[in-house]
C-alpha cells in the first residue's frame, strides 16, 4: 500500500467532520467530502452547498485543523464552513472526525490536552461524535492508538452521565490492508471502545506498485491471477480479516470509492496485470496522475473499451495508453449485495464531490454512484 487519494492534498493531518443524519437505522451510509475539493474548477468545485443532506445517513468533512494538540477554527473559510454544516442541522445532527495526529499520541499529557479540547470543540459548536482517521500508523503506535480511543470512550462516557445531550458517538477511519492491520491495530480491544469503523477498502493497486502492472483500485474478490500478499487485496478479504481478528461484522462499515486509479501502458497488453510505465494521465479537475474521479472517468468511457473482472466483479476501461480501474452503479450494487449478505454495518463512500454530483457528466442523474449505493441498502 502506497500512497492514496489522500495523497495530493497537504493537510492530512487536520480533522474532519461528520454529520449523522439519522440514528437507529438499518445500514449506515456513511459519505466524506473533502474541504479541497471546493479549490477545483467546475464542475468539480463542491461546497457544503452541494451536499444533498437526505443522501446519506452520515455525511464526513474532512479535514478541519489541530495545533497543539488542540481542535481549532484556522480562518475565515474555517467559520464559514461550520455555519453552513450547521444550517444543515435543522435536518441533522454533525459530528467531527479527527484526521490521523501522530505527535498528539506519543504522551498521556498531550493524549488528555486533546481529549478535553475535542469535548469542548464539539459540544460547543453542537457536534455529536469523533472518527479518528487512523490508515497508514507505524507498527510502534498500535499501542497508543488503543489508549487514545480508550480515554476518549471514557472521557465521552463521563461527558455523557453529566450531559442532558446524546452520548458523543467514537468512530475509527482504518486500513484495509492485512500488514497494516496486524501491525497497527488492536481490534478487539478496539471493538470494545468504538461504535463502528469506516473501513478504506480501496488504493489496493496504483501506480506506486513494483513492478507497476496494472491492478484495480477495489476489486470486490480476488483475481484468479492473486498469489500471495496479492490475494489480500480485495475488499472481500479486508471484511473477512477485520471480523476474524474481532471486530463485529455490525460494527463494520465498507468503503466504496467514487474514483479509479489509472495507469499509462508499456506495450501493447491491455489486461489486468499488463505492465504500466507510470501513472494514468492527470484528469482535467482532480489534476493528479494515476488518479480520476467519477466524473472524469465518464467522460474517458466515451470510446473506450470497457471490461467487466468476472473474477473480481468491477469494470475497468482502456484507451490508446490509458488503463483506469473504477466502480459504476453495476459494481456499487453488487458491493451493497454482499455488505448486506454479511450483515455489515453499512457502507462507506470516500468521497461524494468525486461522484457526478452535478449529473453534467455521466447523464445518469446526480450522484448516480451514491444513489445506487443508497437504492441497494433499502432502509438507511
Amino acid at each position: 500500500f502506497g500512497s492514496t487519494d489522500f495523497s495530493f492534498h497537504p493537510s492530512i493531518a487536520g480533522v474532519v467532520v461528520l454529520l449523522l443524519l439519522q440514528g437507529g437505522s438499518a445500514y449506515k451510509l456513511v459519505c466524506y467530502f473533502t474541504n479541497w475539493s471546493q479549490d477545483r474548477q467546475e464542475p468539480g468545485k463542491f461546497t457544503p452547498e452541494n451536499v444533498d443532506p437526505f443522501l446519506c445517513s452520515h455525511l464526513i468533512y474532512s479535514f478541519a485543523s489541530i495545533e497543539n494538540n488542540k481542535v481549532i477554527i484556522k480562518d475565515k473559510n474555517e467559520v464559514m464552513l461550520y455555519q453552513t454544516i450547521n444550517s444543515l442541522k435543522t435536518k441533522s445532527t454533525l459530528v467531527l472526525l479527527l484526521s490521523r495526529f501522530h505527535p498528539m499520541v506519543d504522551s498521556s499529557t498531550s493524549r488528555l490536552e486533546f481529549v478535553n479540547s475535542v469535548i469542548l470543540f464539539l459540544r460547543n459548536h453542537n457536534f455529536d461524535g469523533l472518527d479518528v482517521s487512523w490508515i497508514y500508523p507505524d507498527q510502534k503506535e498500535n499501542t497508543h492508538f488503543t489508549l487514545l480511543i480508550h480515554e476518549l470512550a471514557e472521557a465521552f462516557q463521563k461527558d455523557f452521565t453529566k450531559s442532558t445531550k446524546e452520548r458523543l458517538l467514537l468512530t475509527a477511519g482504518v486500513s484495509a490492508g492485512r500488514q497494516m492491520i496486524d501491525n497497527s491495530y488492536q481490534v478487539e480491544k478496539l471493538a470494545k471502545d468504538l461504535d463502528f469503523i469506516n473501513l478504506l477498502s480501496f488504493d489496493f493497486h496504483g501506480s506506486w506498485e513494483k513492478p507497476l502492472i496494472t491492478g484495480h483500485n477495489s476489486p470486490l474478490s480476488k483475481g484468479w491471477q492473486d498469489r500471495g500478499p496479492s490475494s489480500y487485496y480485495n475488499v472481500e478479504y479486508a471484511v473477512g480479516y477485520w471480523i476474524h481478528k474481532g471486530m463485529p461484522s455490525e460494527k463494520v462499515v465498507m468503503g466504496i470509492p467514487t474514483y479509479g486509479h489509472s495507469f499509462t501502458l508499456a506495450s501493447a497488453e491491455t489486461t489486468v496485470g499488463a505492465p504500466a510505465s507510470g501513472p494514468g494521465a492527470a484528469g482535467p479537475i482532480t489534476e493528479s496522475s494515476g488518479f480520476l474521479a467519477y466524473y472524469e472517468i465518464c467522460q474517458f468511457l466515451k470510446g473506450a473499451k470497457i471490461t467487466r473482472l468476472q473474477d473480481q466483479q468491477v469494470p475497468y476501461a482502456v484507451k490508446g495508453n490509458q488503463w483506469v480501474g473504477y466502480d459504476d452503479v453495476e459494481s456499487m450494487e453488487t458491493k451493497v449485495r454482499f455488505l448486506k449478505n454479511l450483515n455489515l454495518g453499512g457502507a462507506m463512500i470516500w468521497s461524494i464531490d468525486m461522484d457526478d454530483f452535478t449529473g453534467k457528466s455521466c447523464n445518469q442523474g446526480p450522484y448516480p454512484l451514491v444513489q445506487a449505493v443508497k437504492r441497494s441498502l433499502g432502509s438507511l
